[in-house]
Order: C-alpha cells, then structure tokens, then sequence
C-alpha cells in the first residue's frame, strides 16, 4: 500500500472506531429485542453472531493493511531518529565501543575450554 498521510490515515482509523462503534450498537439493540421477547433466543444468538463474525473479519482484513503500513511508517520515520542520533554521537563513541568490544572477546576467549 501506498504511503498515507497522517490525515489519511486518522481519517482511516476513525471510520474503523466508526465501524465498531455500529456493530457495537448492532449486538446490543438485539439484546434489546430480546428482554422484549420480540426474538427466539436461538435466533437472536444467530444473528449477534452473524455480526460479530463480520465485525472480526472487517477488522482482521483491515487491521493486517494497517499493520503493514505503521511497520513501513515505522522503519522510514525511524531513519529520521538514526541520522539525528548518529550526528550527535561524540566520535570518541566509536573507539569506546571498539574497546569495548575487544574486551568482550578477550572475556568470551577465556571461557573456552581448550
């Protein structure tokens, strides 16, 4: 999918709330009907069914997209943070690390049997 903009995207995630919100408002209208005995319980059960069964699959079909397009958002706004953390890094940060990375050779080194 093509990348959204925010606004895009907040309007996407508002109709999903929108769209669980109904169903919501579906499942408890039938509980109504039915303290008004106006259903047969098998009925009323069947039909509250039919909808949260929609309800999951709407939401699986979209949310899966979804997830697909936050992990693309993450790794690209994610590469902002990288180059401003890689700019304030001291350059002394990298011989630091080196030594440190030695050492933890030189530890692993004598935990070997031989």
């Amino acid at each position: 999918m093509a990348d959204l903009d925010v606004t895009k995207k907040l309007h996407i995630y508002h109709s999903l709330y929108r769209l669980n919100l109904s169903f919501a408002a579906i499942v408890r209208r039938c509980r109504d009907l039915q303290e008004a005995q106006i259903f047969r319980p098998k009925f009323l059960r069947l039909f509250q069914g039919y909808a949260q069964e929609l309800q999951a699959e709407i939401n699986d079909e979209l949310l899966e997209t979804l997830h697909g397009v936050e992990l693309d958002d993450y790794a690209r706004f994610g590469k902002v943070r990288d180059a401003r953390e890689k700019e304030r890094r001291d350059l002394d940060d990298v011989f630091i690390a080196a030594r440190e990375r030695r050492e933890e050779l030189r530890r692993q080194k004598k935990r070997l049997p031989r």
